[in-house]
């Protein structure tokens, strides 16, 4: 559960228990903190409001250690996030009735019957709290002209107005809708990242996949490339050597002066509260189930703010690692 080799990220907690949070470890010191700004990220993507789950959490964030004087100590920095709003009672057919999409199953038979199922557990989408703190607190880290922005791209293939409104009327259905989130990065200086499996767009995919319910990253043109010729999809080298706006904003691993344009597609929300057929363990049958869990019915828009994020983690660790950075 750690992201980054020169500044690393370990999530822990779980969605019901005590607290959710971040270690991180190889923060610079004499960094500033900007309290607002963390403020700010984390009521971003708070549950609660507009098309989010109606669970109500402060995400208020306590800063146990590496933090003094409103300076990085150098030291790992522990945050603490408190889970407030808990309903344990609606997973009380956990184990035995898994529930379709869910991570129920597999972590139930690998952990022996160990693991906490409530709400997702260690799997929930709660614990990007703990990864949007962490985010907030490598914005100083980052030089200002590398600018990190995602905005929502689309709510059941439809954007804007009519995006939303799907996305209500799948509520209202107690079912959810699939989305997308799409994401820029500019300003990086010309060679950032490294070959092969260290590439900006490796390291990028490895992390943006790994946002629950996340299930495709498409860098630049996409799958759109696979129907085009190579004089269509190349990028043109202008004399200052800057690139066209297009596809081409890492080569090789290394970013190439242009925007890197990135699009994360999510999967609807598995916990919905449509009645779905599942098998009972109990009972030995095939069974319908009702979840009656709080729960989003489109994730984009919480998305965005945790993309937004684990962009910045993971041009931070680049950073380090190639120098542009001091570690």
């Amino acid at each position: 559960m750690s992201l980054g080799e020169n500044v690393v990220v370990t999530l822990f907690g779980e969605s019901h228990g005590p607290a959710v949070g971040a270690l991180i470890e190889g923060m610079p010191p004499n960094v500033e903190f900007d309290l607002e700004q963390l403020i700010a990220d984390m009521i971003s993507r708070r549950p609660g409001s507009g098309l989010a789950s109606k669970r109500k959490e402060t995400d208020e964030v306590d800063i146990m250690s590496g933090v003094h004087n409103g300076k990085t100590t150098g030291m790992p920095i522990l945050l603490i996030i408190k889970n407030r709003d808990v309903r344990s009672k609606d997973y009380s057919f956990l184990p035995y009735q898994p529930r379709p999409g869910h991570v129920d199953h597999p972590i139930n038979i690998k952990t022996e019957g160990a693991a906490d199922l409530r709400g997702g557990g260690s799997f929930s989408a709660r614990l990007t709290a703990g990864l949007v703190a962490a985010g907030s607190l490598s914005r100083t880290i980052i030089p200002s002209e590398w600018k990190v922005e995602a905005t929502v791209g689309a709510l059941g293939g439809l954007e804007g107005e009519e995006g939303i409104a799907l996305a209500e009327k799948a509520r209202k259905d107690g079912d959810s809708l699939g989305s997308r989130v799409d994401l820029v990065i500019s300003g990086l200086p010309v060679g950032l990242g490294e070959p092969w499996f260290d590439g900006i767009e490796p390291a990028l995919a490895r992390a943006l996949m790994s946002i629950p319910a996340a299930r495709a990253v498409e860098f630049g043109r996409g799958v759109n490339a696979g129907t085009m010729r190579g004089s269509e999809h190349n990028d043109t080298w202008g004399q200052d050597m800057s690139l066209s706006d297009g596809a081409d904003g890492a080569l090789g691993g290394m970013a190439s002066g242009a925007p890197i344009r990135v699009r994360i597609t999510f999967k609807p929300p598995s916990g919905i509260s449509k009645p779905q057929e599942t098998f009972n363990q109990i009972s030995g049958e095939v069974e319908e189930l009702a979840i009656k869990g709080r729960h989003d019915p489109v994730i984009a828009p919480r998305a965005r703010p945790v993309v937004e994020a684990v962009a910045r983690l993971v041009l931070a660790d680049l950073g380090v690692q190639g120098g542009y950075i001091d570690g």
